[in-house]
């Protein structure tokens, strides 16, 4: 849907790598499994000129849509659905502010919905953002969401598919950059075998960089 991204996979990992957004090592991510690879989406979208570069690429892949509002799962989402509401057309008739970008989070259950007096028109075109796609659940529960508000996901973007293109979703979906990166069980990681401890994401991990 929608033309290529006027940056080329070697820009894009240029990025995301000199702004630490992609570490290589060893580290245990959050689901217990061990990886060789990290990926931080923070790390990049701290930097407005990245972020505002990043939304525009993807924002370009579903330049064919017409989309009337962004909704993206917290936290990971906020900033890059932002950045890609920012550089999508403005539809007709709206109150000129652009493209509105909001968002789903959990409430005090754990329930992914949406709070802060944000609401759906019905029918209301909607594309759902996210940072990293690695099982999909987040996009999965934000569509959900959508869906029960009344609105209609015409697509799902993410900047990310670490997935190797293993995540479905039921609309139209791409990601900025496929970047397959393997994970492990902890008894089969190849890393451990040759000795080296697993880092845990967070504090631990910024210090070790």
């Amino acid at each position: 849907m929608g033309q290529q991204s006027v940056l080329s996979r070697e820009e894009l990992l240029r990025i995301f790598e000199g702004a630490g957004a992609v570490r290589h090592g060893h580290f245990e991510l959050s689901s217990g499994l061990h990886s060789g690879t990290y990926v931080q989406c923070a790390q990049v979208l701290q930097y407005p000129r990245y972020a505002e570069k990043l939304g525009h690429a993807l924002a370009a892949l579903f330049s064919d849509a017409v989309i009337d509002a962004v909704v993206s799962p917290a936290m990971g989402g906020v900033i890059i659905g932002q950045e890609v509401a920012r550089a999508l057309p403005e539809v007709k008739g709206t109150v000129g502010g652009g493209v509105p970008a909001m968002f789903a989070e959990r409430d005090a259950g754990g329930v992914m919905c949406l709070r802060r007096g944000f609401s759906l028109r019905p029918d209301q075109h909607i594309l759902v953002i996210e940072d990293v796609w690695t099982t999909g659940g987040s996009t999965l529960e934000a569509i959900q969401v959508v869906e029960e508000a009344g609105g209609r996901v015409v697509a799902a973007g993410a900047l990310i598919d670490r997935s190797a293109g293993k995540v479905e979703f039921p609309v139209e979906a791409q990601a900025l950059l496929d970047l397959p990166i393997a994970s492990y069980e902890p008894e089969d990681c190849p890393l451990c075998r040759e000795g080296g401890a697993a880092l845990k994401p967070g504090s631990r991990f910024v210090r070790s960089a």
